[in-house]
């Protein structure tokens, strides 16, 4: 199987909301005092959006040599990722000061990077903060949603149509991949699909972190394509985020094909997508799958099999069969890809772009299909006739 385990497209990350602590009494007159956290945020932010390293590493709290270091490949970061929007406001106390003194705020975040987002991602995160001989200063972000730029140094690798930002991992062979998947999508897109961001975090428990998960969700998946702030909205960004162990467990053929899967679900805004599940899966495996010169019997090994023990199913796969949990998970997805095919069989490619592109604008999909010159029971039925056959 090889875009089986892609079961997260449509992310819908929350921010873990800790419960409001109130600040404690006069023995602790800084975490006490809000506005002294707020002029600690606004320090941080504004060093951020003007590039000055120093003001930055001057921020963390006296002697703490490692939260400098940190806060400086901040700035750098907001750098070479072109960081545009950027605020960060104090909402209130989530932590009250432990035995060294450290503590910590919830703050609103807004961002958005130049030249690839087109929209302002805004999540809810936490700032650690200490006080050393009556000056507060902050160690860095420390929960919440928090985005991959601002957990540590990355690098950057920017194409014409593409953006790959890593944690610390040489970014050159997801460019590669991302590179291949922006003109794979547009052969039958039929425009340009740029530009494509994909996000690298150093493993899988940092892609559950950054995408406002319980540790382990993602364990299993390569890549999962989300709004970088988890909400559900046509302005918020869309990034695909690659679980580096699962992808580079891949042949490249796997790889190119599970980044193209991805691509697809970016470029079209799949995570507000209104299309019924099978057709979003199954539209991004058409894209990937259309010039991977395979067998049906390696393309579809899962399903085929579940075919032989207990014949043809008699539904296209729902919502419920896409879950990371569901038993047969990979012969949804692969159910779903000849489920594309059939319809395309039927109406052709420019008819399958036109049903999807309808549906994920909010069309009903029987009323999408009849434009096309088709039914919803037509495209079962070829489905299930090419399940059949090539079950045989």
């Amino acid at each position: 199987m090889v875009t089986g385990v892609l079961a997260a497209v449509l992310v819908v990350g929350r921010v873990v909301d800790g419960p409001y602590v109130a600040a404690p009494p006069a023995t602790s007159t800084t975490a006490a005092d809000p506005a002294g956290a707020t002029r600690v945020l606004e320090d941080l932010e504004d060093a951020l959006a003007d590039g000055d390293a120093a003001a930055a590493a001057a921020l963390a709290p006296a002697g703490d040599a490692a939260s400098a270091d940190l806060l400086e490949s901040l700035v750098d970061n907001a750098r070479r990722l072109r960081v545009r929007d950027l605020d960060l406001r104090y909402v209130d106390v989530v932590r009250v000061p432990d035995g060294d003194g450290g503590w910590a705020v919830r703050a609103d975040l807004t961002w958005s990077w130049g030249g690839v987002d087109s929209g302002v991602a805004r999540s809810e995160v936490e700032v650690g903060l200490r006080s050393i001989d009556g000056t507060l200063g902050t160690t860095g972000f420390t929960g919440g949603r928090v985005p991959l730029w601002l957990t540590g140094p990355v690098l950057v690798d920017r194409g014409a149509d593409t953006l790959v930002v890593t944690a610390g991992a040489d970014p050159a062979p997801y460019s590669t991949l991302a590179r291949r998947a922006v003109p794979q999508a547009a052969r039958v897109l039929g425009a340009s699909t740029g530009p494509l961001v994909v996000e690298v975090p150093a493993d899988a428990a940092g892609l559950d972190a950054i995408l406002g998960v319980p540790e382990g969700t993602y364990r299993d998946v390569a890549a999962v394509t989300a709004s970088v702030d988890g909400l559900l909205s046509t302005s918020s960004p869309v990034h695909v985020f690659v679980n580096p162990a699962e992808l580079g467990r891949l042949r490249r053929t796997g790889a190119q094909v599970v980044m193209t899967h991805e691509a697809v679900h970016a470029v079209t805004g799949a995570p507000t997508s209104r299309a019924p599940v099978w057709l979003v899966e199954g539209f991004a495996d058409y894209v990937a799958l259309r010039d991977v010169d395979l067998p049906l019997s390696r393309t579809a090994a899962q399903v085929l099999a579940l075919v032989r023990q207990d014949g043809v199913p008699g539904r296209l796969p729902g919502e419920s069969d896409f879950d990371l949990t569901a038993p047969h998970l990979g012969a949804a997805y692969e159910a779903a890809w000849l489920a594309c095919r059939a319809l395309a069989s039927i109406v052709g490619e420019d008819g399958l772009v036109e049903v999807y592109r309808r549906t994920s604008e909010g069309e009903d999909v029987g009323v999408a299909l009849a434009a096309e010159g088709t039914d919803l029971s037509a495209v079962t039925a070829a489905w299930q006739e090419q399940l059949r056959r090539v079950a045989r």
